[in-house]
């Protein structure tokens, strides 16, 4: 009988080394023989910074690699360009800074079929290459959920740096993301997809890491991330008249208790900044107000 084949799909932007890592460790992922694997590499840079990496795994033989070059700078384009690329019976996606355990893509697979369901995601936990600032830990940040094996997901949890997804429930014609999203098109998908009577389980052995450099520690860089995730849920059809009576409350009442959280540490500084800066852009969408001009928060 013939295996199922899984493409696994990865957008890169000007993270050459991280996804060198990534590549070295798919190169090492267990299948037990019960399924071949390959993978599409989508550069969203159009410099092509990821082609030198994606040629150098390719020419080593170790896994069957596509390179491909989605030129415009958003990630749900370039999450669709890597889909027009990929082959096989399922879809599965990592991000370029991230790296799976060798076990990553047979537990998702194992799931999909233990409970007959369309997806599987997992949990990514965080990975640091520098000790970080005794704040980033002890505020959790960067610190993500994780579920019992088993649980049925709602949109809300779903996401696609660790995911793994039949490719048959896709749309034949048309983007599978949608471009206007600039962060968050990945909960859009889910949502649509679960709407449409798709099931997605959770595979709580299917564990990746996340590399957070120190450029992820600036404040700068936390708060406008804030910016642009609040701003993008704005597009979400679940927002509404709700969403933004709470956020009208949020913003100042926020403003005000900075200093005394300021008074428990810089932990909870930040935390608290970040909720008032996801409101804050949440507000300014509604107004029609872009508060992040360029397609990612990189630094």
């Amino acid at each position: 009988m013939r295996l199922p084949h899984i493409s696994v799909c990865i957008c890169t932007y000007k993270r050459p080394r991280l996804l060198e890592r990534l590549l070295e460790n798919l190169a090492a992922q267990e299948t037990g023989g019960l399924f071949t694997y390959s993978i599409v590499v989508a550069d969203n840079d159009a410099a092509e910074s990821g082609k030198a990496a994606a040629v150098a795994f390719q020419q080593s033989g170790a896994v069957p690699l596509e390179y491909c070059v989605e030129p415009r700078q958003n990630i749900a384009l370039t999450r669709n360009k890597a889909l027009e690329n990929a082959h096989g019976d399922f879809a599965a996606f990592i991000d370029d800074d991230e790296f799976p355990a060798v076990n990553w893509l047979v537990s998702l697979l194992s799931a999909c079929e233990k409970y007959g369901v369309e997806g599987a995601v997992g949990p990514v936990k965080r990975h640091f290459d520098e000790a970080p600032p005794h704040w980033i830990l002890k505020g959790n940040f960067y610190d993500r959920a994780a579920y019992t094996t088993g649980l049925m997901i709602d949109w809300s949890q779903g996401r696609t740096n660790n995911t793994l997804v039949r490719r048959r429930i896709l749309p034949a014609e048309g983007a599978a993301f949608r471009p206007e999203f600039r962060s968050g098109e990945d909960q859009d998908f889910f949502r649509r997809m679960i709407a449409a009577g798709h099931r997605f389980v959770w595979s709580n052995e299917a564990v990746v890491y996340e590399v957070v450099p120190p450029v992820r520690w600036k404040r700068s860089f936390m708060m406008r991330r804030a910016l642009l995730q609040g701003a993008a849920s704005v597009l979400h059809p679940t927002f509404g008249t709700r969403d933004i009576v709470r956020s009208l409350v949020a913003v100042p009442a926020y403003a005000i208790l900075l200093p005394f959280a300021l008074l428990g540490g810089h932990d909870r500084f930040m935390g608290l900044s970040i909720k008032l800066c996801d409101h804050l852009g949440k507000l300014l969408a509604v107004m029609k107000i872009n508060p992040i001009r360029e397609p990612y928060v990189t630094e």
